[in-house]
């Protein structure tokens, strides 16, 4: 198939080495030299493809990528800027680009990028109907929010980069904007960077020759060369090794590997997504994460909130787990107990998903049949964070000495561990975080301190809107 290309270059000399190097590869390419040509062009004409400068002598490209990207019904844009503007190209993804290119640009990225870029633009026409729930339980605004981000995030081809604590469904959520893309006929491969020793790492991820290494007996293609053509997902990517991190970042400027043995580079066509439990901008402040690869890969980020701050989201994704793991055991459920359901809505859930999932399955397989109730529930100790069977506990202490006129708790160290004992888990993590912001005066400088992320602050702030318990956030 012959696709239409638009090149906004102002420079004649590169300009003509892109349409070069696309002819060849079968596309009919178009030269425009300034903003306003190219608004001329993209009203009359239509491109499977734009490459865009973003430094053009009339005007900044971002304004042309605003009006007519294909998040406004236009051509999928591949942004192209130079190596100290990397944060304006980051900026054009996350106003619709399909990808971006740092000058000098290779014609190995510049064709796969343009290839790509052809390809999804039947995909972006298709997804104007109802939005697909990815296969993600949950009705909450917060998981609501992710299938929005997820959705949007698919019609690009650049680096998606998500988070999130352990056990959210992280890897869930790359499967499904991997679906959702235009690169949904190809493999979905993933790597867990965490699980591999590190003198393997290499080899796993761009794989190796026979006769490399010791113990190489076979060729071996490698994460990256299994992916060509979809997607790779490299999970627990802080885990990875220093060294390793290096050539990852010179894949993503090349588009090409070379396995561990091999003489001469070969071109990958892949999209990559990561993911990490832990903070990146810790890891990089620490010198265990590189820089310039943070900045490369944290272009399109997607952030899962923990199990406990998704409602009632909890028994959605429980009833479908008794529902499959009923069907599993050859046994019959009729649901939860409400003491049951008061439980997993009280519960912390510090593994998340995952842990539910455990705790589900432990007690299907544990019980025979009926409702399940609250103590076929094998909820740890660190999740139980109240216990609503039990008697009612003994009146609590008179702490009015340490309440103000707003009847808010003040918590001083004579009565501290008085007071904290006193109240559920949720209760103490939101007295902590609107004391931080009342003492530090936003929520970013309050993430800081706290070390976590702002937007933790923002998605708890949320919920405690609904329930009608929030401070003001600054």
């Amino acid at each position: 198939m012959t696709y239409s290309v638009l090149i906004v270059e102002d420079a004649k000399s590169l300009a003509a080495s892109y349409a070069d190097a696309l002819t060849r590869t079968g596309c009919n390419c178009e030269i425009v030299g300034d903003v306003t040509t190219a608004r001329s062009k993209l009203k009359t004409n239509r491109y499977d493809a734009v490459l865009l400068d973003l430094s053009l002598p009339d005007g900044d490209g971002l304004s042309v990528l605003r009006e007519m990207s294909a998040d406004q019904g236009g051509p999928p844009f591949i942004a192209v800027t130079s190596d100290g503007s990397i944060s304006r190209a980051v900026d054009a993804t996350r106003l619709g680009a399909f990808d971006f290119l740092v000058k000098p640009v290779s014609r190995e990225r510049l064709t796969q990028a343009v290839a790509s870029a052809c390809r999804a633009r039947p995909a972006h026409k298709a997804r104007n109907g109802p939005k697909s729930r990815f296969g993600i339980t949950g009705s909450s605004p917060q998981i609501e929010a992710v299938r929005r981000r997820i959705d949007r995030v698919a019609r690009s081809g650049a680096t998606v980069f998500i988070t999130g604590e352990s056990g959210v469904g992280k890897e869930l959520c790359a499967q499904a904007v991997h679906a959702a893309s235009a690169r949904s006929a190809g493999p979905f491969i993933a790597l867990n960077c965490g699980a591999i020793p590190a003198d393997l790492l290499e080899s796993e991820v761009f794989g190796h020759l026979k006769g490399s290494f010791t113990g190489a007996i076979n060729d071996k293609t490698g994460a990256v060369g299994a992916a060509d053509g979809g997607t790779l997902f490299l999970d627990e990517l802080c885990e990875m090794d220093v060294r390793l991190q290096t050539k990852l970042l010179r894949f993503l400027e090349t588009a090409t590997i070379t396995p561990v043995g091999a003489t001469a580079p070969r071109g990958i066509d892949v999209r990559i997504i990561c993911a990490t439990n832990r903070d990146p901008q810790v890891e990089v402040a620490a010198g265990r994460f590189r820089e310039d690869l943070y900045y490369r890969l944290f272009v399109l980020p997607v952030d899962v909130p923990p199990l406990r701050d998704r409602g009632a989201d909890v028994l959605e994704i429980a009833e479908s787990l008794l529902d499959q793991f009923s069907k599993e055991e050859g046994k019959s459920f009729s649901g939860f107990s409400a003491n049951a359901k008061r439980a997993m809505l009280a519960a912390q859930w510090p593994g998340n998903v995952r842990e539910l999932r455990n705790v589900i399955r432990q007690a299907v397989v544990m019980e025979d049949g009926g409702p399940i109730s609250r103590e076929a529930l094998m909820l740890s100790p660190g999740s139980a964070a109240i216990k609503l069977d039990q008697q009612p506990p003994s009146p609590a202490p008179d702490y009015s000495a340490a309440q103000d006129s707003g009847g808010s708790i003040q918590v001083t160290t004579e009565n501290a561990a008085a007071v904290l004992c006193r109240l559920p888990m949720a209760e103490i993590e939101r007295l902590i975080i609107c004391a931080a912001i009342e003492r530090f005066g936003s929520a970013p400088k309050a993430a800081k301190s706290l070390r976590v992320s702002p937007s933790t602050i923002y998605r708890k702030k949320d919920n405690w809107d609904e329930r009608g318990l929030n401070p003001e956030v600054g």
